[in-house]
């Protein structure tokens, strides 16, 4: 395909047009120009945009799709179309399916759905049998059929030697182990911050220390195997401490943040908002302080949208009773860009995360593939549900003020406009 893209500021700190505005011709799917002034050599489409800025394709490390399974949720296809629209290039996918993402045919029957569309789609794929912590799954065999990295979506393992075994058992091909932050013998059916919001409300508290706790032992372990692992949507200041810790011994470890984590609190739960049941649980203001705080010395490596859509029979009930989760690929933009300013935030959805699973950086250069981002930064606006174009409808951010819109994506060889 072959477009002209005029007057885009760059935001891409690889690339010598980092934070200029110029022409971008792509020809055949590669970048074959970038000048202060092109002229539209045969009549390919433009793309001309009020305030138009572009950086390289983002990359969200934790999304669920529903199927195969859960269709009704979301499907593949739609989801992608999803993930274009709110400016992702690249998406992975979790293992909350069904059947679970714990083969190689279910793998590649993830990567062949998404096979052709601008999105690429790299599915995480178990670490264990149906994710049930009693048995690895075919980690070796799944990793060759296009799995980036092994976990079981937010469910723990609860088996340290199995853990222990995991991470000595993927280095033999350099794979990512992921292990969710929670000791379920401490967070018992909590469904709320442990707290005085929690006392308040009259819900069943989930403390901090199920999350440290279980981070504590992880990181033992990775000392100990000299493994490789990454923490998903991490929530506690302790958490941030001892993932630092764990950096300044030299330990490979990284870590992410959710993008609800670093703006939403315990307090979104006075009237009982389902859409705000997540896993971990929001947390206080002095948490998301710290988070932040790790973001910017870069203890945390990536944020993310954690999207995970839920059908309305599995939230419009009562709170404890409610599935944890929200959807988050539509406004992960708004959120972090109003909260961390535009460098940063581009930053923690390219290169941060693409570096850890180990899938190639694109660049704004001659002669590279095109993949690209388009959106204005500065547009504020009220998140509402008009803005959402995910099936299920289940968002924490209704309501809230963000700040950047997404004009859409160009990648693997195809435009994507909103």
């Amino acid at each position: 395909m072959n477009i002209l893209i005029k007057s885009a500021k760059i935001i891409d700190t690889s690339s010598k047009f980092h934070q200029k505005t110029r022409d971008v011709l792509i020809e055949n799917g590669k970048i074959s120009n970038i000048a202060a002034n092109i002229k539209n050599p045969k009549g390919y489409k433009e793309v001309s945009l009020k305030n138009l800025h572009i950086s390289a394709g983002w990359f969200d490390t934790s999304v669920s799709f529903g199927e195969p399974g859960y269709e009704e949720r979301e499907t593949i296809l739609n989801g992608l179309k999803v993930a274009a629209k709110s400016g992702f290039t690249a998406v992975a996918l979790n293992a909350n399916t069904n059947p679970f993402i714990d083969n190689k045919s279910a793998v590649e029957f993830s990567v062949n759905k998404a096979d052709q569309h601008a999105v690429s789609l790299y599915p995480i794929a178990n670490l264990t049998q149906q994710a049930k912590g009693k048995e690895l799954a075919e980690l070796y065999d799944m990793s060759n059929s296009g799995a980036i990295a092994f976990g079981d979506y937010n469910v723990p393992i609860s088996n340290a030697n199995l853990m222990k075994i995991a991470l000595l058992y993927a280095q033999n091909f350099n794979g990512l182990v992921l292990s969710f932050p929670q000791d379920n013998t401490i967070a018992n059916s909590g469904s709320a911050n442990e707290g005085k919001n929690s006392t308040l409300l009259g819900l069943k508290g989930n403390p901090a220390l199920a999350e440290e706790l279980q981070i504590a032992r992880d990181l033992f372990l990775l000392e100990y195997t000299d493994g490789k692992l990454h923490i998903p949507t991490i929530s506690t200041t302790k958490s941030v401490k001892l993932i630092a810790d764990a950096k300044k011994k030299g330990l490979d470890v990284t870590c992410s943040v959710s993008a609800h984590h670093i703006l939403l609190t315990d307090d979104e739960l006075d009237d009982f908002n389902t859409n705000c049941k997540v896993a971990p649980p929001l947390r206080t203001k002095k948490d998301i302080n710290v988070l932040i705080k790790g973001i910017k010395n870069g203890t945390i490596d990536m944020i993310t949208s954690d999207h995970n859509p839920i059908d309305i029979e599995h939230k419009k009930v009562e709170f404890e009773n409610a599935m944890n989760g929200t959807i988050g690929l539509e406004s992960l933009f708004g959120v972090i860009n109003s909260v961390l300013g535009l460098e940063k935030t581009i930053d923690c959805i390219t290169n941060r995360p693409r570096t850890r699973f180990s899938i190639e950086n694109p660049i704004i250069k001659i002669g590279k593939i095109a993949n690209i981002t388009l959106f204005d930064p500065d547009i504020k606006y009220e998140f509402q549900e008009e803005n959402i174009l995910s099936t299920s409808k289940n968002s924490a951010f209704l309501g809230k003020q963000l700040k950047g819109k997404v004009y859409g994506i160009f990648a693997n060889n195809k435009l994507i406009l909103n």
